[in-house]
């Protein structure tokens, strides 16, 4: 055939959450690849079988589809962290700096993802940016959580919440630009122990 075979379509009918899972996964890879701005809805449909219209079937839209692979992974990260933390139904209570300690860990088992994340949450500043009310809202429950935890440990909670917020964006940032030489577990503890110094273990 002139021109060569056109894409495939896999018109196999997946169930409906086993399909979602597979666009987020695809869409990760891609916007890893390529920052949210490069991101072709086409590569995502190709990359699932799908027409573009199949796609839209499942996501509403570019934007839609980005939250969903925001809120996807964030899911995921929660599952992961409170197994480890042994907390499955609550981390209420959880220790605070083992909490940091887990999250860190977690995070640098997987650099794509952290780097997905740095790169649309720079990208977010900007308020027309899709995903700019997801980080504000994602910021101010991260701190929240913090927040709590804190109490037991400070009598400044949300001011020690902020700090540790900061501390592991910027380092995951150092590491993200220098992973060779900058290893985020080993910071993470030497920040941890300045920034929880004087207050009970």
């Amino acid at each position: 055939m002139a021109g060569g075979e056109p894409p495939r379509r896999d018109r196999s009918r997946l169930p409906a959450a086993r399909r979602r899972r597979q666009i987020v996964e695809v869409t990760t890879r891609l916007i890893a690849e390529r920052g949210f701005r490069g991101l072709s809805m086409q590569d995502v449909a190709d990359g699932c079988g799908l027409t573009v219209p199949g796609l839209l079937h499942h996501v509403g839209s570019k934007d839609g589809l980005l939250v969903a692979v925001l809120e996807h992974r964030d899911a995921e990260d929660a599952r992961t962290l409170a197994a480890e933390l042994g907390r499955p139904d609550d981390l209420a209570g959880v220790d605070l700096r083992r909490m940091c300690s887990a999250l860190v860990r977690r995070n640098a088992s997987q650099p794509e993802i952290v780097r997905l994340f740095a790169v649309l949450e720079a990208e977010s500043l900007t308020p027309s940016h899709p995903a700019h009310d997801y980080f504000a809202a994602r910021q101010d429950r991260t701190v929240a959580v913090f927040t709590d935890l804190a109490k037991d440990v400070t009598d400044t909670p949300g001011s020690l919440a902020r700090q540790i917020t900061a501390m592991m964006d910027g380092l995951q940032i150092q590491w993200l630009r220098s992973p060779g030489t900058t290893d985020l577990v080993r910071e993470w503890e030497a920040a941890a122990r300045a920034l929880f110094a004087g207050l009970p273990a």
